[in-house]
C-alpha cells in the first residue's frame, strides 16, 4: 500500500512534470468563444457557440496566419451524435479553457523556426462532420452546422486582420486534416490574390478501401455522415460534379485532390494507425477479433496480417499517385512508415531529437522547405518496419 504522504508527493511530482512538459512544448493559450455565431446558427452539436484558441503573431510574422483545425472523428447517426453532444467534441461548454500549443503551432523559435511568430489559431471541433454540415434535428435538439462554424470563424479571423495576410496556411489533423483538404480552395478564394496561401493535411488522407472482410465499412460510414449532416452541398463542387449519383464519395481525399487548385502538403503515415484500426480492420469486419492484438501492436501481427497491411500501404500510395500528389510541383508530402496518426501537433514528432526522419529530414523541415519553396518535398519512407526513428508506441490521437 502507498502511504498518504507518498501519494501526495507522487501527485505533486506528476503536476510538476505536467507543467514542465507544457512549458517545453509551448505556451498555454486561452479560449475564445464566438457568442455572436449563435444568432447566425453557427453552433456546436448542442447549440453552444464555436470556439478557438488564438496566439497572436509578432515581429516579421505579424501578417502571417496559420488556421489549424482540430480532429476527433465523426458522428454518423443520432445515437453517436447524442453521445458526443455533452463532450468537448460536441459542446464548447465542455472544452478546456487553456490549450498548450506545440509542433506546428509552437511559439518557440528553436522548435518551430519557420512559423513560431505567425498568428496561430487552433479551431476547436464540435460538429462531427469535418466542418461540412448544414442541418438541424429539432426532435433530438442536435445542430449539424459544421460548415456554418467554419464560415463564421474564417470571417471572424479575416475581420481580426487575416484579410491583410501576406502568408496563410489552412491545416488540420485527422478529421481536421480532412477538413483542410475539403475547404482548401475555399480558403484560398476568401483571401486576397496577393496572399500566399497553402494547406497542410496531417493524417487526413483517408483511403477509400475495402475492409478485411471484403466489405465497404468506411464508404458506408462516410455516406451516413454526409446524409445525416447534409454535407454534400458543402463538399467541393469540383469533385461532386464528377461523381454522378455518388457525391458523398467526395469525403475521400483521393477524389478531391485531383482537381484542387491550391498547393497542399500531406503529412501521413502509410500505416496510419486510425485507418488500419477503422478502415482496414474495423471491429464490425473482425467479429472473431483476430486482428485485435495486431491493431494494438504491429509486432504482434501474423505474417498474413502483415501482408494485408503492406497491401494497404500499396493502395494508399497508389491513391496518392492517382490524385496527382507525387508528380504535382505544387503538392508536397512526407509519408513515413510509423504506426502513427497525427504528427504535426506534437513537438516530439514535429522537430525533436525523437522525431521520425525520412531521407535525413524531419517533418518540421520538410513542411517549412515546401511552404517557402526552398526545395520540392516528396518524402516517401521505406516499408515497415524499416525506420528506426519511428516512435516506439502508437501515437493514435
Amino acid at each position: 500500500m502507498i502511504s498518504g504522504r507518498l501519494r501526495q508527493w507522487l501527485s505533486l511530482l506528476v503536476c510538476v512534470l505536467a507543467v514542465i512538459l507544457l512549458k517545453s512544448e509551448g505556451a498555454s493559450v486561452g479560449i475564445t468563444y464566438l457568442q455572436d455565431a449563435v444568432a447566425k446558427g453557427a453552433v456546436c452539436l448542442d447549440g453552444s457557440p464555436p470556439a478557438y484558441h488564438f496566439d497572436k503573431g509578432s515581429g516579421a510574422g505579424v501578417d502571417n496566419w496559420i488556421v489549424h483545425m482540430e480532429g476527433g472523428g465523426w458522428c454518423e447517426d443520432v445515437p453517436t451524435c447524442l453521445s458526443r453532444k455533452n463532450t468537448d467534441l460536441g459542446s464548447s461548454k465542455q472544452m478546456v479553457k487553456q490549450f498548450g500549443f506545440s509542433g506546428l503551432l509552437s511559439g518557440q523559435q528553436k522548435s518551430n523556426p519557420d512559423f513560431y511568430n505567425w498568428n496561430r489559431i487552433k479551431v476547436r471541433y464540435c460538429d462531427g462532420s469535418s466542418f461540412t454540415g448544414d442541418a438541424v434535428d429539432r426532435a433530438n435538439n442536435l445542430f449539424f452546422k459544421g460548415n456554418s462554424i467554419w464560415e463564421f470563424i474564417i470571417a471572424d479571423l479575416l475581420a481580426k486582420g487575416m484579410r491583410n495576410a501576406k502568408n496563410a496556411i489552412l491545416s488540420g489533423c485527422s478529421a481536421g486534416g480532412l477538413a483542410s483538404i475539403l475547404h482548401c480552395d475555399r480558403f484560398r478564394a476568401l483571401l486576397p490574390a496577393s496572399t500566399k496561401v497553402k494547406c497542410i493535411s496531417d493524417a487526413g488522407f483517408f483511403l477509400h478501401a475495402q475492409d478485411v472482410s471484403g466489405g465497404k465499412h468506411i464508404e458506408e460510414f462516410y455516406g451516413k455522415v454526409a446524409r445525416l449532416h447534409g454535407s454534400v452541398k458543402n463538399l467541393p463542387a469540383s469533385c461532386t460534379s464528377r461523381m454522378g449519383a455518388r457525391p458523398e464519395l467526395c469525403f475521400f481525399p483521393q477524389y478531391v485532390v485531383q482537381t484542387m487548385q491550391t498547393p497542399i502538403f500531406f503529412v501521413n503515415s502509410a500505416y496510419d494507425s486510425w485507418q488500419i484500426k477503422n478502415i482496414l480492420a474495423p471491429s464490425a469486419a473482425d467479429k472473431s477479433k483476430a486482428w485485435k492484438s495486431c491493431k494494438l501492436d504491429l509486432k504482434k501481427c501474423t505474417a498474413a496480417q502483415l501482408k494485408t497491411i503492406q497491401d494497404f500501404r500499396t493502395q494508399f500510395l497508389s491513391a496518392l499517385n492517382r490524385a496527382g500528389v507525387v508528380n504535382s510541383p505544387s503538392k508536397g508530402m512526407f509519408i513515413d512508415s510509423c504506426y502513427a496518426h497525427c504528427q504535426v501537433g506534437k513537438q516530439i514528432q514535429w522537430s525533436s531529437d525523437s522525431s521520425p526522419v525520412v531521407s535525413n529530414m524531419k517533418i518540421a523541415k520538410a513542411v517549412g522547405d515546401w511552404y517557402y519553396e526552398r526545395s520540392p518535398i516528396k518524402k516517401l519512407d521505406c516499408p515497415y518496419p524499416c525506420n528506426p526513428t519511428c516512435p516506439k508506441v502508437d501515437s493514435d490521437s
